[in-house]
């Protein structure tokens, strides 16, 4: 039976990316998502996977979206955390909704995750986890505060499980991007996106598919030795 590996936030952007590339490694993709129902099914239908709908915020609704996987599959060997937003703005000005709701997705929606699929990989004694935080979580961004912060969170989170996971024979590591042209950055002008690829000395940004190629190897077995690392794909925007 085919590997199977669950992608949150996958009706888009990174996700979107790799859950087409799992699905040339030859694992079934499970496409999470919570509004984008007809992307969602149209990636499912041509990579072999399947859609569930679910709140990564939303402990239940996680529970449940994992529980069907198990339904379908009987197995979790990859568990990809990748659902997150992004509000910009001065950190005095982002309100307590927006501040709430930024942690209750990119974090508790990890936290949520990770606990809900640990079950059944501790029970195999072997997984991959892979945790999508941000270069910004590495070195923190003006008038992203809260995003910085939820993203440096994830980095502290992938490092202290990978110690509490290795002798049960789980991988847990961490990508942090750098720009990529996802629809995250819609919201940054031009002329920004242009002076960040000038930052960069590869002097270019970053493709959905650039991060799904990374997550690509760290859910294979070539990387069996890797665990508790933080492995920056930003074309040296961080050095």
């Amino acid at each position: 039976m085919n590997k199977t590996a669950i992608i949150t936030g996958a009706s888009r952007g990174i996700g979107k990316a790799s859950a087409y590339k799992l699905a040339e490694d030859g694992f079934i993709p499970v496409i999470n998502y919570r509004t984008h129902k007809v992307e969602a099914e149209k990636i499912a239908a041509e990579t072999g996977g399947f859609a569930i709908c679910a709140d990564v915020s939303d402990r239940i609704a996680v529970d449940n979206m994992i529980r069907e996987t198990m339904k379908k599959t009987g197995r979790i060997d990859v568990l990809i955390n990748n659902a997150s937003i992004s509000v910009s703005g001065l950190f005095m000005y982002i309100t307590p909704e927006q501040e709430e709701l930024i942690w209750k997705v990119n974090v508790q929606g990890t936290y949520n995750c990770t606990r809900s699929a640990l079950p059944f990989m501790i029970n195999a004694k072997s997984g991959k986890i892979i945790n999508i935080s941000s270069m910004w979580g590495q070195t923190g961004a003006s008038c992203e505060v809260h995003y910085s912060a939820s993203k440096a969170a994830i980095i502290g989170f992938t490092k202290a499980l990978a110690k509490e996971l290795g002798p049960s024979g789980i991988n847990v590591n961490c990508i942090a991007p750098g720009v990529i042209l996802t629809d995250m950055n819609n919201s940054y002008s031009e002329e920004t996106m242009e002076s960040l690829k000038n930052e960069a000395p590869l002097e270019r940004l970053g493709k959905p598919e650039d991060i799904a190629e990374s997550i690509s190897f760290l859910a294979s077995e070539k990387s069996s030795f890797i665990t508790g690392q933080i492995l920056g794909v930003n074309g040296g925007f961080i050095i």
